[in-house]
């Protein structure tokens, strides 16, 4: 039984990252809708079955599901490339009740989303769909609506529903603690023949030297940025003309610039500080953050919420500049080697990466946040970058961009390497300890359910109350 629990689990997860990924990348998305005093039936097609009248197969609290959101589900796994051939519309049913039941009681419980924050959603996921598809009215008929309005109040219901459901599931498990006790009767319980098998991994440390920028290639990018400026104002041009043309940010540029924002936005701390000092229909002097140097343009104040368009150019290094560089990194690679220094002693003096120099360079895996990195999943060219390398050897000067673009030198070293092998109390607590809390998690969610379920109206309509669900939805 809890066997079958845990796949039906899994297979609900896999399920969410799925929906997740294509209504972000832009597929099709499942339809929630609200119970109104009528609820019109269509002929629809649905996949794997001959044509059928579309109506309503369950309710929860205030929200329905119709037969067709469970066709709709099943191309939208399709259409990512999963597998559908083991997924059931019971099972798929279910995942979308438990979605229901999440932003129903998060209304009962109050929880806070507003308008604004599913505009600021909304804004971002278009404009990602928008330059992946083309153009608006592709996206209209990709979503089969008749308008662009009609389509935005579709998907403005759709991602408060989501975010509904994404602040309930967050309520539950944020207050979800585990103990170290319990992390020892965890592993306890684990039979010696079901202990997991963790594979290969390494500990990574690196040191980074940028190279500096000269004054006067700064300088051009700030009388660039002035001319812009001064061409926007003297109605030469208009600011999302230019950001479209010039602007170095490929998050905003499709979008001339376009970014909304509050305080509480994590954009960079420079950013927000000019932004906020701006009134309505200003340009700001050009200004310097770690990804270049910006002018920002004030389109709308709302309240707490700023729109506004901003301008990227990016110093260019020039190759005096990456000489410079290089031989700065070849230098410390010297000293390492004749043992004046070690490694991580280097790295916390005179590395340039502010993330990984207090640690003598070490390097923190983000999917898991210890040091650890699995070979299997290790990013590849990390992997490339480490893998022919013996312990503690150093490797020649890397040349390599950062995420925001800009070039960098690193030297790069395994510290550690950690075989295959059965899990180990001692060696792999934090692994064990991150299993422990998600069988808590579980547990927390499935007692939750046991008891909303009974709380709230729910009612599962014609053939699918046949149906064996993981949670009890018929109440039985």
């Amino acid at each position: 039984m809890l066997l079958k629990t845990i796949q039906m689990k899994f297979i609900n997860n896999k399920i969410v990252l799925t929906f997740f990924l294509l209504l972000f990348s832009g597929g099709i998305t499942i339809a929630q809708e609200i119970i109104k005093e009528s609820v019109d039936t269509i002929n629809k097609v649905a996949p794997y079955k001959k044509q059928k009248i579309d109506g309503v197969i369950a309710k929860v609290g205030d929200y329905i599901v119709l037969d067709s959101d469970i066709d709709k589900s099943y191309l939208e796994i399709s259409s990512s490339g999963g597998s559908i051939k083991d997924i059931t519309r019971c099972q798929i049913l279910g995942k979308i009740l438990e979605d229901k039941l999440y932003a129903h009681q998060a209304i009962q419980d109050s929880l806070k989303v507003t308008d604004s924050e599913v505009k600021s959603m909304m804004d971002e996921r278009l404009n990602y769909m928008v330059e992946q598809i083309g153009s608006m009215d592709k996206v209209v008929k990709y979503y089969k609506k008749n308008s662009e309005e009609e389509f935005r109040t579709y998907f403005f219901d759709v991602l408060k529903e989501q975010k509904l459901t994404s602040e309930m599931q967050k309520k539950i498990i944020d207050g979800v603690e585990i103990t170290p006790e319990e992390v020892r009767d965890f592993f306890k319980k684990i039979p010696a023949a079901d202990l997991p098998v963790f594979g290969a991994e390494m500990e990574v440390a690196q040191i980074i030297v940028t190279p500096k920028v000269s004054e006067a290639e700064k300088q051009k990018v700030i009388d660039k940025l002035n001319e812009f400026k001064k061409e926007i104002q003297e109605g030469g041009s208009s600011f999302a003309t230019k950001a479209v043309l010039y602007s170095q940010d490929p998050g905003s540029r499709t979008t001339g610039g376009y970014y909304k924002m509050n305080r509480k936005t994590p954009f960079v701390k420079e950013f927000k500080d000019v932004a906020f000092s701006l009134a309505e229909g200003e340009i700001s002097a050009p200004f310097e953050t770690d990804f270049g140097y910006h002018i920002i343009y004030i389109e709308k104040i709302k309240g707490q919420d700023v729109e506004l368009r901003h301008i990227l150019l990016i110093p260019s290094v020039t190759p005096e500049d990456l000489k410079e560089a290089k031989e700065k990194i070849s230098l410390i690679r010297k000293r390492i080697i004749d043992k004046e220094i070690t490694f991580a002693e280097a790295a916390r003096t005179m590395s340039d990466e502010k993330e990984t120099k207090a640690n003598g360079g070490a390097l923190i895996n983000p999917k898991t946040q210890d040091t650890r990195f699995e070979l299997t999943k290790m990013d590849p060219a990390l992997y490339s970058q480490v893998s022919n390398l013996k312990d503690n050897e150093i490797s020649l000067p890397l040349l390599d961009d950062d995420q925001n673009g800009k070039k960098k030198f690193k030297l790069i070293t395994v510290t550690n390497r950690i075989d295959a092998h059965t899990a180990n109390y001692a060696k792999d607590y934090i692994k064990i300890k991150d299993l422990a809390l998600k069988e808590k998690q579980i547990k927390a969610i499935g007692k939750w359910f046991d008891e909303k379920i009974q709380q709230t109206y729910i009612k599962i309509i014609g053939e699918y109350r046949d149906c064996t669900f993981t949670n009890n939805w018929l109440k039985k």
